[in-house]
């Protein structure tokens, strides 16, 4: 299966349909864009990040838009937001492996795991 991710608004409770998300390859400090895309209605790609054929062992980051996202809904958040951007560094070890990468979040706070 890949690497997929996706994201659940702990605020309102749905999926965050339509936050804006890049993906990189990292090498130590240095990252390379892979791809932007935004999340559909169920807060997902629209199909795996990588595939298993596709996908390389190797370090990698999700960058996922908070701040832009809660705007959109219309939440009024301080200046400087608390959380602008969230960044997610994380490595693949095992390209038959599936990573599945989920984000839960609000305005204030945010968690992930490794999920299946």
């Amino acid at each position: 299966m890949g690497l997929s991710t996706h994201v659940l608004d702990t605020m309102h409770g749905t999926p965050a349909a339509g936050m804006a998300v890049a993906l990189y390859t990292t090498d130590g400090e240095q990252a390379t864009l892979v791809k932007r895309f935004v999340l559909n209605a169920d807060g997902r790609s629209d199909g795996p990040l990588y595939d298993n054929h596709t996908l390389k062992a190797g370090t990698y980051r999700l960058v996922f838009d908070v701040a832009g996202y809660f705007k959109s809904r219309g939440v009024v958040l301080p200046e400087p937001n608390f959380l602008n951007k969230v960044s997610l560094d994380f490595g693949v070890a095992h390209t038959d492996q599936h990573y599945h990468v989920p984000l839960l979040v609000s305005p204030w706070a945010y968690s992930t795991y490794r999920g299946s």
